[in-house]
């Protein structure tokens, strides 16, 4: 009898083994250069190496320019990089991976669709039955927040109702991983605070790998495991911070009055700040 239970759990640990090896983001020595419109090369990044572990909610943090949103075009396998490399779960990544999602700061949400049709796109698209992705679509909105919204357009939503829907219409499709480039960048202060709260409470659900581009220090602390320092560009990894405040979280407003964050927002803030002094010293002048 033991040897049969034995026998039967096996699969089950190796399975999700492999599932969290999946999910880690490898990227080493990598660069992008560009040729400007008037014909000059120009390198946005040069040699980022950083590790995004399963299940971490990883930020980067830099000034205007140096090359965050570049990084993460080339993790979502959108672009494809000068030199180094990229590996999700252990594979180069040559073109757009399964099991990743995208939430960036413009809406992507399909203005002829209702919300319902947008949440639902994904499991439509990966095959499941419309009774079925209806179900889950409806299900998810229930998450958000946003039961009996189902038959409106995205135009007749506010701000922070849009990216209900984009948050829902991402994590529908249980991706292993999340890439958000400034998802929460164009919204009111109070409205942000309750879109942060409600990400990290969607996300304790399934922890898929968070790669996270903000330029809001307070931001980065509140939500993540890591937070990455770039420095003005081109871009590279100047320094990492560990973010060692317990989990679960709960409300960000609350988290960004404890002791523990405002050390940590004061000790990130002391490197960033020589970069974005560098960065806008480097503007004015071309100024």
């Amino acid at each position: 009898m033991v040897g049969k239970k034995f026998a039967k759990s096996a699969p089950a640990a190796t399975d999700t083994s492999h599932a969290q090896e999946a999910a880690r983001i490898e990227i080493t020595g990598l660069t992008k250069r560009f040729v400007t419109p008037t014909g000059e090369p120009f390198t946005a990044i040069r040699d980022v190496t950083f590790t995004v572990e399963p299940g971490q909610f990883c930020a980067i943090v830099g000034p205007t320019g140096c090359g965050k949103s570049t990084t993460l075009g080339q993790v979502s396998g959108l672009e494809r990089p000068s030199a180094g490399s990229v590996a999700v779960g252990g594979r180069p990544v040559t073109g757009i991976t399964k099991g990743v999602s995208f939430m960036f700061q413009a809406d992507a949400l399909f203005p002829w669709k209702t919300v319902l049709g947008n949440v639902m796109i994904g499991p439509t698209l990966a095959g499941m039955a419309k009774k079925d992705a209806i179900a889950l679509a409806r299900d998810w909105l229930r998450r958000v927040g946003l039961t009996g919204f189902e038959d409106r357009y995205p135009h007749q939503l506010s701000g922070g109702m849009r990216k209900r829907v984009a948050m829902a219409a991402a994590l529908i499709n249980e991706p292993r991983i999340l890439l958000m480039d400034e998802p929460f960048g164009a919204l009111d202060v109070q409205t942000k605070a309750i879109m942060q709260t409600e990400l990290l409470g969607l996300w304790e659900q399934s922890r898929p790998s968070v790669l996270f581009i903000t330029h809001d220090l307070d931001e980065a602390v509140a939500l993540s495991d890591r937070v990455l320092i770039m420095t003005s560009g081109p871009g590279s990894i100047k320094e990492s911070f560990e973010i060692d405040l317990p989990r679960p979280r709960g409300e960000v407003q609350d988290i960004r009055h404890e002791q523990r964050f405002l050390e940590l927002q004061n000790q990130i803030w002391a490197s960033l700040k020589d970069e974005v002094q560098r960065a806008y010293a480097r503007t004015a002048g071309a100024a």
